[in-house]
C-alpha cells in the first residue's frame, strides 16, 4: 500500500490544488454520511495530498491532536513523525495527547474505491488497467466526475472502452432521464455479467422508456453472455477431455491391444505424480525452478515405465489368457503400490506448484477465464497423442505391437520376440499412465489416492472408444468430457457421473465393441 501511495503522489506532483481543510475536517470529526460527502470531495478534486490523506486514513496513521484555539488539528503520523493533514507542516515535537481515527469496513470500502478512482489519472498504464478493473467490480456514484476526468484523457484503446462502461453504470445510478438512457445504450455493447445486473435492475423501472430501453440492451447482453458460457463450457469439455486421454491412452494399450485388465493402471498414475513432485523438491529454490518440468516429464515416464515392466515380468507375465486372476493380482498390486508411497510420503497430500508460465490464465471473454494450467495440458495431451500415434505407426516397436495385437502366433512364427514385446508395450502403456500423472500434479493435489479417481473413467473411456482402437480413445475421451460438462451445467457433478456411466452400460449391451471395431485376422476368425 505504501509503495502505491508513493507512486500516486508522484503522479500528482506538480499540480497547484491546495486540499479542502473543511473535507479534511469532516473526514476525521463527522459522522459517517459526512466522512463519506469528504472522501467524494477530495477525490473529485483529484486533490495532489488527497491520496496521501486517505491512505493514512485507510493504513490507521490519521490522528488528531486539540489546537491551541480548541479546534481539532488533524495530523498524519508515521512513527515518530507527524505532517499536519492540511498544510503538510512538519509537527515537533510530537503532541503527546493524540486520539487515533479508526475506519470502519464501510469506510475501507470507500476509500479503496477512491484510491483506485485516482489511479485513473496515473501515467502508468500498468495502474491504470488495475484501476479500471477494480473499478469495474463496483464503483460509488460519487467517483463519477474524477471517472469522467479521466475517460475525457484516456486514448489507451484497452483501456477506454472498459471506462465508458464503467461511466455508464455510474450514470445509471444517478444521472437524469436522457443520460440514464444514453448509459443504458452504451452498456448494451458490453459482455460483462455487470452490466447484466445493472440493465436487469433498470428493466424494472417505472419509467417506461427506461424500462424498454433496459430491456432491449438487457436482451443484447444476455446473448453475448450465453456465447460466452457456451465458450467457457467448450473449453472446459476439451479440457476434461484431455485429461481423461492422458488417463486412458495407457490404459488403451494395456487392456485395449494387450488384454490385460490392470487394476494398478491408477497406481502407475499416482507414481508419475509423486516423481513430479520429487523433481519440484529437488529444484525448489534454485534459479531453475520454473523449468523443473523438462525434467520431471521424462521423469514420470521413465519411472512409472520401470514400475510396470517389473510388474509385467513378474507377474502379469505368468496371467496372460487368465483375465480374472489377472484383475485380483494387479489389485493386490495396487494396494501394495498406496501403502508403499504412503509408507515414504506419508497419507497426506503434498502439492506441486505450477511453473510460472503455467500460472494466472486468459480472459477470452468477460468472466469466461482459461488458465494456463489447463491449456498447457490440453497442448501436452496433443503432444502425447502425437507420439503415441508415430511410435505405433513410423517405428518397429510399433510394428510389432500391431503385429502381436493382430495375430501373436503368426507374429512369432515370422521372428517377433512376443514376449519382448509384451514388456516393451506394458512398459509404455504404465510411462504414459506417468505422463498422466504429471499431467495432473499440475492441476491439484497429489496424494496416495490420486489414481483411484482415474482409473474407473479411464475404462470407460477405452471400452467405449472400442477395445485396441486408439482412435476410438481419443473420441471416447471428447465424448465423454464433453458429455460429463454439460450434464454437470444442467445437474450437478455426481448426477452426470451417474448418467454416464449408465449410458455406457446401455451403449455397450447394444455395441459391445465399442465405437470402432478392431479387425485383424485373429478377430475375424
Amino acid at each position: 500500500m505504501k509503495k502505491l501511495l508513493l507512486a500516486l503522489l508522484l503522479t500528482f506532483a506538480g499540480t497547484a490544488a491546495a486540499i479542502d481543510k473543511a473535507a479534511v475536517e469532516k473526514l476525521a470529526t463527522g459522522d459517517a454520511d459526512q466522512r463519506s460527502a469528504a472522501i467524494s470531495a477530495l477525490v473529485a478534486e483529484a486533490d495532489p495530498r488527497a491520496v496521501e490523506v486517505l491512505g493514512a486514513l485507510a493504513e490507521g496513521e490519521m490522528q488528531t491532536v486539540a489546537g491551541k484555539d480548541g479546534a481539532q488539528r488533524v495530523l498524519i503520523v508515521k512513527g515518530e513523525e507527524a505532517v499536519d493533514a492540511v498544510t503538510g507542516e512538519k509537527i515537533t515535537p510530537l503532541p503527546e495527547e493524540r486520539e487515533d481515527l479508526i475506519a470502519n469496513n464501510r469506510l475501507r470500502g470507500q476509500v479503496e474505491g477512491a484510491l483506485a478512482a485516482l489511479k485513473l489519472l496515473s501515467p502508468d498504464r500498468a495502474a491504470r488497467l488495475k484501476a479500471v478493473k477494480q473499478l469495474a467490480a463496483g464503483a460509488d456514484e460519487a467517483l463519477l466526475p474524477l471517472v469522467q476526468k479521466a475517460l475525457a484523457r484516456e486514448t489507451d484503446a484497452g483501456i477506454k472502452p472498459a471506462l465508458e462502461l464503467i461511466a455508464a453504470s455510474l450514470e445509471m445510478k444517478s444521472g437524469s432521464k436522457e443520460a440514464r438512457i444514453a448509459a443504458i445504450q452504451r452498456l448494451a455493447t458490453s459482455s460483462s455479467p455487470n452490466s447484466r445486473t445493472l440493465l436487469a435492475a433498470a428493466a424494472s423501472d417505472p419509467d417506461a422508456d427506461i424500462k424498454y430501453e433496459a430491456q432491449k440492451a438487457l436482451r443484447e447482453v444476455q446473448g453475448r453472455l450465453a456465447w460466452g458460457e457456451r465458450a467457457g463450457l467448450l473449453f472446459a469439455g476439451v479440457s476434461l477431455g484431455s485429461i481423461l486421454l492422458l488417463a486412458a491412452l495407457g490404459l488403451a494399450i494395456t487392456y485395449g491391444l494387450m488384454g490385460v485388465i490392470n487394476m494398478a493402471h491408477g497406481e502407475l498414475i499416482m507414481i508419475g505424480a509423486y516423481t513430479t513432485y520429487a523433481v519440484q523438491v529437488a529444484f525448489r529454490g534454485s534459479a531453475w525452478f520454473d523449468w523443473y518440468l523438462l525434467l520431471a516429464v521424462p521423469s514420470s515416464f521413465a519411472v512409472s515405465a520401470a514400475v510396470g515392466m517389473a510388474l509385467e515380468r513378474s507377474v502379469v507375465r505368468w496371467l496372460y489368457g487368465r483375465p480374472l486372476e489377472t484383475l485380483l493380482a494387479t489389485w493386490g498390486i495396487s494396494l501394495i503400490l498406496i501403502q508403499s508411497v504412503r509408507t515414504l510420503y506419508g497419507a497426506q497430500n503434498v502439492q506441486v506448484e505450477n511453473p510460472a508460465f503455467m500460472s494466472g490464465g486468459i480472459e477470452a471473454f468477460a468472466g469466461v477465464v482459461l488458465p494456463w494450467s489447463r491449456i498447457s495440458i490440453i497442448a501436452f495431451a496433443a503432444l502425447v497423442l502425437l507420439g503415441m500415434w508415430l511410435l505405433l505407426t513410423r517405428t518397429r516397436l510399433g510394428l510389432y505391437v500391431r503385429g502381436v495385437t493382430q495375430n501373436r502366433e503368426m507374429a512369432a512364427c515370422v521372428g517377433v520376440p512376443t514376449g519382448r514385446v509384451d514388456a516393451w508395450a506394458f512398459g509404455l502403456g504404465s510411462g504414459l499412465a506417468g505422463l498422466a500423472g504429471c499431467a495432473l500434479s499440475q492441476i491439484g493435489n497429489v496424494g496416495p489416492d490420486l489414481g483411484q479417481g482415474y482409473i474407473v473413467d479411464s475404462f470407460m473411456v477405452v471400452v467405449f472408444g472400442g477395445v485396441g482402437q486408439l482412435a476410438g480413445t481419443v473420441y471416447a475421451a471428447l465424448v465423454l468430457g464433453f458429455a460429463n460438462k454439460l450434464l454437470e451445467s444442467w445437474s450437478g457433478a455426481v448426477i452426470a457421473k451417474i448418467v454416464v456411466l449408465v449410458f455406457i452400460i446401455i451403449f455397450i449391451q447394444r455395441r459391445p465393441q465399442g465405437m470402432f471395431a478392431l479387425r485383424g485376422r485373429s478377430v475375424e476368425a
